[in-house]
Order: structure tokens, then sequence, then C-alpha cells
């Protein structure tokens, strides 16, 4: 017997703007208009999940759609909070105070934004729920930070961006890695541990300053990664502008991508979710560099639904239908001589990604589809 699933609704504007309404008002509108309102938020806690950016990096989105969205849980009389976890590697956000000082110099306080930061693991990244995920192939149980857990409703509101492990940053790595705590992060990247191609090499050491395990070290003159302290996040990899970091084991991205989709299950089963995701400033790699190089695409729009596996589904087409912005990373890889072109944006950009098998593993756990009616506004 075969199960025909129906498609979820994705709505999508771009950033066009007339009359005097702005960008944050038109992306109320978005929400309106994919049922956002229909969420029972009445004096319910309401997470909103966001990446307030590392510091040096501004591609990360701005205040003022984090506030769009929480006068639209205000409006429903729910209370909203902006939430993010911890992160493992150094830089500005790896344990609460840092990351709140963070937010805060990136311009997200109680008055852009109209609610409070509350970060979801804790002071030292170590307060987490320990959750079942149902149907879980690779993780039987999640590490979620507890404030994640503690709201009653969940809205992601995710920068869309390209990523030097699974491709792209969407809504499932928003919710999956995001809403990990410094132990569930641990998690997800145990998997694979890269090597270093010493004849590629040039000791410039970017790598050592991204790791945040200690494990790289020069000793022969060249980077040499202990695989006992490496915990496989692969920061290195995205670092390295030489390609001397690679990752050995070609399931690696896979299964990492596997883990985010059961992560998300995680944080969204069992209550009221919905998911907004931006394409916009498509910076390369994740916002949790402490740089953002030139946008690989142009900017697209706001996409707005119920189903984050759609979300990103809808996000991840609209991206490959795209033309690569000149003077960037993936136009640079395009017109390398001998470059072996995979027609697919993602890949071109950071050739070691893998982006589809989130996708798929996410719809099997039952998340959602990737069949969707893209509802343009």
């Amino acid at each position: 017997m075969v199960i025909i699933m129906e498609k979820s609704k994705v709505y999508f504007t771009d950033f066009r703007t007339f009359n005097g309404v702005g960008l944050p008002e038109k992306l109320k509108k978005l929400c309106r208009k994919a049922g956002i309102m229909d969420m029972d938020m009445d004096n319910k806690f309401v997470a909103i999940k966001i990446h307030f950016g590392e510091l040096g990096n501004i591609a990360y989105l701005r205040p003022n759609y984090a506030k769009a969205v929480a006068d639209l849980v205000k409006e429903a009389g729910g209370m909203p909070f902006l939430t993010d976890c911890n992160t493992l590697y150094p830089g500005s956000r790896k344990n609460a105070l840092e990351h709140i000082s963070c937010a805060q110099e990136n311009g997200f306080n109680e008055t852009t934004t109209g609610c409070h930061i509350i970060i979801g693991d804790g002071l030292r990244g170590t307060d987490d729920v320990v959750v079942p995920v149902e149907g879980g192939e690779y993780c039987k149980e999640a590490y979620i930070g507890r404030a994640v857990m503690d709201a009653d409703v969940f809205i992601s509101l995710n920068h869309f961006k390209g990523h030097e492990a699974t491709g792209f940053g969407g809504a499932l790595k928003n919710i999956g890695m995001g809403c990990g705590s410094r132990a569930g992060k641990m998690h997800q990247h145990n998997q694979g541990k890269p090597l270093v191609d010493s004849d590629a090499c040039r000791a410039c050491r970017r790598c050592a300053k991204e790791c945040g395990s200690d494990a790289i070290k020069f000793d022969t003159g060249k980077a040499v990664i202990d695989q006992e302290l490496c915990k496989g996040c692969g920061r290195c990899i995205g670092a390295c502008s030489f390609d001397a970091v690679y990752n050995p084991n070609s399931n690696a991205n896979d299964i990492l991508g596997c883990k985010i989709a059961e992560y998300s299950k995680a944080v969204i089963d069992g209550r009221q979710n919905f998911h907004i995701s931006l394409i916009v400033d498509v910076s390369p790699n994740c916002d949790c560099h402490s740089e953002n190089d030139a946008p690989i695409l142009p900017n697209i729009g706001m996409f707005a639904s119920f189903d984050p596996v759609a979300l990103d589904q809808a996000c991840a087409d609209a991206a490959l239908a795209s033309k690569p912005m000149p003077n960037s990373q993936l136009f640079d890889n395009l017109n390398k001589k001998g470059w072996k072109c995979h027609n697919d944006h993602f890949l071109d950009s950071n050739p070691n990604i893998r982006w589809k098998e989130t996708l798929e593993h996410a719809e099997k756990l039952g998340i959602g589809t990737r069949e969707y009616e893209l509802i343009k506004m």
C-alpha cells in the first residue's frame, strides 16, 4: 500500500517593499498569512530560536526581524523570549555571560526586540534536559537546553546561509544543532574526525584558532589533529583556505545531518511549532564564524511554514535556482581551472558537504514532508 502524503504549505514573499511598508511589517504579514496566529499562545511561554551572530560576523538576521515575530506572539497573548544554546568552540558565545554580551553587542536587547534573551542551556552550557528521540537511529535521546524545552510553544527564526559541513543552515540546523546543549552538540558531532594533508598544509594556523578542543598541534611544522581530543565539529575544515583539512569518513556528514534531524524531532515533538527562514546575506559558512565572506547567492526572500522539512526544501530549491554572485566563494570555485561542477550551489561552494540526507531522514522520522505547495504573497 502506497501512502500519499499531503503537500505542506510554504508561504513566500520577496524583499521588495512599497508605500512605506518596511520589511519587518512584511514579515508580520507573511507569518499571519501562514497561520502563526492560529496557534494557542495565550499566557504561554514562547521560545523564538535565533542565532545572535558571532562577533565580527555581520551576516546574521537583524534584531528588527526578531521584534516582528515577538510582536505577533505578544499580540496573541504569549510571552516570547529569544533563545540559543552555547557553543563548543572558542568565540564569544561559549557561556551565557559572553553569549548575552555578544547578543547585545550585535543589537539584540529588550528594547530592540521587545522581549528578553534566555540562553537555553544555562551559564556553562550544562543545563539541559534528556529528551527521548522516537524512532531515532543514531540518537535514542537528545540533550536539549532546558529553557528551550520549558517553553510551551516553539518558533524558529532562521538565517538561511551556507555551511561547511551541512551544505546550508536552515530550519532543521537551527533547531537540531542550535537547541542542543554543549553535550548535545558533542553528541551530534562525534561521528567523523578530520585529518590533515601535510603536503597541502601551509602552517597558517587558522585551523587551530577555530578549534575548541586544543586538538591541533604543529610539532612537525604542519598541522596534526589529535584524534583523542578532537570532537569532530568540522570547523577546521571550513577554516582552511588550502583544502588541507578533510574528513576521511565519507559518511560523517551524512550521519551528522541525520543526527540534526533527530535532535530537531526531540525539540518540536508534541508541541506547537512554527518556522520562518530568510534567504538574505547568504554567506558561504555558518554565522558561528567570526567573519562572513561575500554572499554566494542573491537575496531571495522570506519563507514561513508549520513544516520545517518543507520549509528547508523550498529554501534549498529557491537557492539552487538562483545565479551565483560574482566575487564569491561559489563563483570563484566554479571558475577554477579543472573544477568539476556538481550543479549544486551548496556542494560547489563547500565540496565536503552533504545536505539532502538531513531532509530525507527528517521526512522518514515524520517531522514533515519534502513535498510542498509554494504560496506567494
